[in-house]
C-alpha cells in the first residue's frame, strides 16, 4: 500500500497537470465554441453579395417561372428591363425618385383634384371626393411591372400596367385620335372588332359604381355610361364604360366591366393601359370573386428577369407551406388599401428600437406600383442609422435626394450586406433580399439604401415593390390576409 506521502505527491501531479494542460485547452475549447457560435451568428445576419448582382445588367435574365399551374396565370415583366420587348430604359435614381415622389403625394393626398375635359365625348367638369382611397394614384412609363391580356372576341392581345393602387381597368379604344390619344406598342383596340362588346347605360346600377372605384361622378353621352379618372401626376383616361370578354391565361371571363379609353394622355410609356387590382367593386378582385374567390397572387421579378407571374384563385398558395399571413389591418384604412400592420424593423438581427406607436399612427399599406419602402420620418432615422453603423467598411458618398445611406463599391467584387427585416402582425417576419436593401445610383458602383422618408409622421407608410422583389405575395381578400412567400419565389 501506497504510503501517505505517496498519495500527496501524486494528487499534487494530478492537480498540476489539469491546471497547466487541461484547463487552458478547455479553455480555448469553450472559447472555440463561442467562436464557432459568433460566426454563425454573423452568417445568419448578414449577406455576403457579389457586387455585380445588385447593378443593373444589359441583357434580360431569361428564366421559366414555377408559378402557380393556374390557366389564369400571366407572365410579369417590369417596364424599364431589357425583358420588356428586348429594350432597357437605363434610368438615374433620381428619375426613380421622382416617380416615387409623385405617387406617394398622390396616396397621401385627400384634397379634391378636378378635370376639365372636352375632345369629344362631352365637356364634363367632376371632383375627387376629399376621402382616402380615390383612385388617382399615379403610374408612368419605367417602374411599374405589365402583363398581356386577351380582350375581345376574338381575342387579341394588350400589355397592361397592373396595380393594386388602381380599381379601374381600362385599355386605349378606337376612335382614338393622335391628339387625344398617346402612342402603344400594340394596335388600339376596336370594340367594332369584337362579337362579345356592348356599352353600359347610364341608368344602370354598374354605372354609379364609378364613384368608389375612379373618385369621379360619371357622365353620359346619349344613354351610354361615362367614366373619367386622373392620377396623380395629371395623367388621365376619359371614355365609355362597357363590358367585354377578357381573357387572363387561359380563362375567359365574359362580361368585364372596363374603360374603352377615347382620350387618354399622360406618362403610360407605350403600354395600352391598366390593370386594376384595388378593392373597390370594378377592380378585377371583385368582379372575378365568384370564379377566384378574391385572392390572388403575384411574384414580382428583379427589373432585369422574366420570371415573374400574376395569378388568381386560391390554388396560388394552397400547396405551399412557406407562405406565411399575417392579417389586414383592422383600421378603416383596409377599405381602401392593402393595410397591414406593421409592427418593428430589424437589422443585422437587432431590433430598432422603434415604438409600434410610430407605425401605427397612420399605418401601412402594401402597393405595387411604388417603387421604394416609405416609412414615418423616425423609423426611417433609425433604420439609417443602424444600417450605416454596420456599414463602416464601405466608403460613404453623398446622398441622392432623400436617401443618405449611399455607397461606392468601386474595385469590390463583394460585400458583407446587413440583412434587413420587417415583421408584422402575427409575428410574421419577413427577410428582405440585397436587391430589397440596395438600388443603384446608376450605372457605376454606386448604391444607396432602398428606403425614403415621409415628410410628416401621420403620413402612410408605403411597403414598396423594390422589397416585394423575388417573394410570392399572396393577397387572401376574402380572408382579410396577406401573405409573403420566402425569396426566390418567382422561380
Amino acid at each position: 500500500m501506497a504510503s501517505p506521502a505517496i498519495k500527496s505527491s501524486f494528487r499534487y501531479v494530478l492537480f498540476t497537470y489539469f491546471v497547466v494542460i487541461l484547463m487552458p485547452s478547455l479553455l480555448m475549447l469553450n472559447k472555440g465554441t463561442h467562436a464557432s457560435e459568433e460566426i454563425l451568428k454573423a452568417e445568419k445576419d448578414f449577406h455576403l453579395v457579389e457586387v455585380s448582382s445588385i447593378l443593373p445588367p444589359l441583357t434580360c435574365k431569361s428564366t421559366a417561372s414555377r408559378g402557380p399551374k393556374e390557366k389564369s396565370t400571366l407572365k410579369i415583366v417590369h417596364r424599364s428591363g431589357p425583358c420588356y420587348n428586348g429594350e432597357s430604359i437605363r434610368l438615374t435614381l433620381s428619375q426613380i425618385l421622382s416617380h416615387d415622389q409623385a405617387r406617394v403625394a398622390s396616396i397621401q393626398s385627400s384634397r379634391p383634384v378636378s378635370i376639365a375635359e372636352t375632345n369629344g365625348i362631352r365637356d364634363r367638369k367632376t371632383s375627387i371626393p376629399n376621402k382616402p382611397g380615390s383612385a388617382y394614384i399615379g403610374t408612368d412609363n419605367f417602374s411599374n411591372y405589365v402583363v398581356t391580356v386577351g380582350l375581345g372576341t376574338p381575342k387579341k392581345s394588350y400589355t397592361l400596367v397592373f396595380d393594386t393602387g388602381s380599381d379601374l381597368t381600362w385599355t386605349q379604344c378606337q376612335p382614338c385620335k393622335k391628339k387625344i390619344c398617346y402612342r402603344q406598342n400594340d394596335p388600339i383596340y376596336d370594340p367594332l372588332q369584337s362579337l362579345s362588346y356592348s356599352n353600359v347605360s347610364c341608368s344602370s346600377p354598374q354605372c354609379s359604381l364609378l364613384i368608389a372605384g375612379t373618385g369621379y361622378k360619371p357622365g353620359c353621352t346619349g344613354s351610354t355610361c361615362v367614366y373619367s379618372i386622373q392620377y396623380g401626376d395629371e395623367s388621365y383616361s376619359v371614355g365609355l364604360f362597357a363590358k367585354e370578354t377578357l381573357t387572363l391565361g387561359s380563362d375567359s371571363i365574359p362580361g368585364f366591366l372596363f374603360g374603352c379609353g377615347q382620350s387618354n394622355r399622360g406618362s403610360f410609356g407605350k403600354n395600352d393601359g391598366l390593370l386594376g387590382l384595388g378593392r373597390s367593386k370594378i377592380s378585377l378582385v371583385s368582379q372575378t370573386a365568384k370564379k377566384y374567390g378574391e385572392v390572388f397572387s403575384y411574384c414580382l421579378p428583379t427589373p432585369y428577369g422574366s420570371n415573374g407571374f400574376l395569378s388568381f384563385g386560391k390554388g396560388v398558395y394552397s400547396s405551399s407551406k412557406t407562405v406565411k399571413f399575417t392579417p389586414f389591418s383592422a383600421s378603416e384604412l383596409s377599405e381602401y388599401y392593402y393595410a397591414v400592420d406593421l409592427v418593428s424593423i430589424s437589422v443585422g438581427g437587432k431590433l430598432l428600437p422603434i415604438s409600434f406607436k410610430v407605425f401605427q399612427k397612420a399605418g401601412t399599406i402594401v402597393d405595387s406600383g411604388t417603387f421604394f419602402t416609405w416609412l414615418p420620418p423616425a423609423a426611417y432615422s433609425a433604420l439609417s442609422r443602424a444600417f450605416r453603423k454596420q456599414m463602416t467598411s464601405y466608403k460613404q458618398v453623398p446622398g441622392v435626394d432623400v436617401m443618405d445611406a449611399c455607397y461606392d463599391f468601386t474595385g469590390l467584387t463583394s460585400i458583407k450586406l446587413p440583412k434587413i427585416s420587417f415583421i408584422f402582425r402575427g409575428n410574421v417576419t419577413v427577410d428582405l433580399g440585397a436587391n430589397g436593401i440596395l438600388t443603384p445610383v446608376s450605372g457605376q458602383k454606386q448604391v444607396c439604401l432602398a428606403f425614403a422618408a415621409n415628410s410628416d409622421a401621420s403620413e402612410l407608410g408605403i411597403f414598396g415593390n423594390v422589397q416585394q422583389q423575388t417573394m410570392q405575395m399572396v393577397f387572401d381578400v376574402a380572408g382579410r390576409r396577406l401573405g409573403f412567400g420566402p425569396l426566390g419565389g418567382c422561380s
